[in-house]
C-alpha cells in the first residue's frame, strides 16, 4: 500500500472519533421543569434544581447520546409544603428513588440540528421510552469560558401513571407536560 493511501484509511476509520463531541451538562443553566393537573382547577408547575449528566453529538454522521441524572429532592414548586408532600412515597417517594434518569442514543438531525431524541426516562424504578422535541437548538463559542457551549429548549409529554405515580388520579389528570432548558459545556 502506499503512503497516501495508508493515510487515506487512517482518516476515514478516524473520522467518526473526530466530529463526536462530549459536553457536560451546566447545571447553573439546566432546569426540568413540569406542568401537571390539579383538580381541573389550576395547574401546578415545578422544577428540578439538581441536574447532571452529558451530551454526545455528531453532527456529521448525525447521531448522539444523552445521559441524564436527576436529584428527586430537589423538586421546587415554589411552595415549601407542596415541595415537602412531593418528597413523599405518594408522589416522588425520593427515599426509596432519589433519581430520575433519561438515557438516549437515538436522536433525529435536520441537517446538523437535533430536532428529536428518542429515550427511555426512569422514574419510580419503572423505565418507559420518552421522545423528546428539541424545540430551539443552538452552538456558540461562549464569551466568557471561551469553549464551545450548545443549548437547546426540549419538550415532552407523558402520562404519570405509566410509572406508577397514580396517586391522585383521579382527580388529577394524568398527563404532564415537560419542558426542558439545557446549557452543556465542551467538555476538556
Amino acid at each position: 500500500m502506499k503512503l497516501s493511501q495508508l493515510v487515506a484509511l487512517a482518516l476515514i476509520v478516524a473520522a467518526p472519533q473526530a466530529f463526536s463531541q462530549t459536553y457536560n451538562i451546566d447545571p447553573n443553566h439546566t432546569y426540568p421543569s413540569f406542568e401537571a393537573d390539579h383538580f381541573g382547577l389550576s395547574t401546578w408547575r415545578g422544577k428540578f434544581d439538581k441536574t447532571k449528566g452529558t451530551v454526545t453529538l455528531d453532527k456529521v454522521a448525525k447521531t448522539g447520546s444523552l445521559d441524564i441524572i436527576i436529584d428527586a429532592s430537589s423538586i421546587d414548586f415554589g411552595h415549601a409544603k407542596m415541595n415537602e408532600h412531593a418528597k413523599t412515597p405518594d408522589i416522588f417517594n425520593v427515599a426509596k428513588y432519589p433519581t430520575i434518569t433519561y438515557k438516549a442514543s437515538n436522536f433525529k438531525f435536520d441537517g446538523e440540528k437535533p430536532v428529536a431524541v428518542m429515550g427511555e426516562l426512569t422514574l419510580l424504578g419503572v423505565t418507559k421510552p420518552v421522545t423528546l422535541t428539541i424545540n430551539k437548538f443552538k452552538c456558540i463559542i461562549h464569551p466568557m469560558m471561551k469553549r464551545e457551549v450548545c443549548g437547546a429548549d426540549a419538550s415532552a409529554e407523558f402520562n404519570r401513571t405509566d410509572f406508577g405515580l397514580s396517586a391522585y388520579s383521579p382527580p388529577f389528570a394524568p398527563e404532564v407536560k415537560l419542558a426542558i432548558q439545557v446549557e452543556a459545556i465542551i467538555a476538556d
